[in-house]
């Protein structure tokens, strides 16, 4: 074969190669307390070594096409994540007023918000477990967006063997500070310094962080609203995508993540 028709054929080989390759979602149905819950797996099947697994809270909307989108692109080729249904599988808002509606119940009752995301971080760790899933079972994590952050947040508070979590943008209250003290999981909270919807709170969770033995990190970013590293927010003034913060969110995000995950 002609070295040209060689390297014709290469290419041909490659784009067919790649044509197979993609992100992919499943759903995957569990239960917490006997409610059925709706997650969904997310993940590029290009890559075939074992990557640390995420569970993926999403903000108060929920799992929809937005919060899937973000997950796609938080997985890449170094993660595979899972989305936890913090509401139940026939629940999934469709304003902001569904969505108020959906986790004020959970704020109000923070021990079933805490079993929702234990449960769901229990699942991801089920699906790393299982074989071939394409996880390194030694490192998971957790991370969410504005009530996900707060979500994962109850997740290190409930002492959760979790190798890090990660908040954007979520509430920094708690029914309890005192669950700081069974934190294991290095926690890094990321707000923004004009959020008058969870700053006030700021001073309360670093106090309450001393308490934990576990490595904590709390970073202000001027500037920025509720929302900033969601995409598709835009309901000014409060809350609103700024997308030099959410990069620099995330280059933390991974630099905590791996940082944690060497430490496994």
């Amino acid at each position: 074969m002609r070295t040209g028709s060689m390297l014709c054929a290469l290419l041909l080989l490659g784009v067919a190669s790649l044509s197979h390759a993609a992100m992919r979602t499943k759903t995957i149905d569990y239960s917490v307390h006997g409610k059925a819950m709706r997650g969904v797996l997310v993940w590029d099947d290009a890559v075939k070594t074992p990557r640390p697994g995420v569970l993926m809270i999403p903000d108060w909307y929920g799992i929809g096409a937005n919060s899937i989108a973000l997950a796609r692109t938080i997985a890449g080729r170094d993660y595979v994540v899972f989305m936890g249904d913090m509401y139940g599988k026939d629940l999934r808002p469709k304003s902001d007023q569904e969505a108020q509606a959906a986790v004020k119940p959970l704020y109000a009752d923070r021990p079933e918000m805490r079993a929702r995301v234990v449960a769901a971080f229990e699942q991801l760790r089920k699906i790393a477990a299982g074989p071939s899933s394409g996880i390194d079972a030694a490192k998971l994590a957790a991370i969410g967006f504005c009530f996900g952050g707060s979500s994962v947040l109850d997740l290190a508070r409930s002492g959760t063997n979790v190798a890090a979590v990660v908040s954007f943008h979520g509430g920094l209250a708690t029914d309890d500070p005192n669950l700081a003290k069974n934190i294991k999981a290095s926690v890094l909270a990321m707000n923004g310094a004009d959020d008058k919807g969870t700053m006030p709170d700021a001073d309360k969770f670093m106090d309450e962080m001393r308490m934990s033995p576990a490595p904590w990190q709390f970073v202000v970013f001027g500037h920025a609203v509720h929302c900033f590293a969601v995409p598709t927010a835009h309901a000014p003034p409060g809350c609103v995508y700024n997308p030099q913060v959410a990069k620099r969110a995330f280059k933390s995000m991974h630099d905590w993540l791996d940082e944690a995950f060497a430490d496994q």
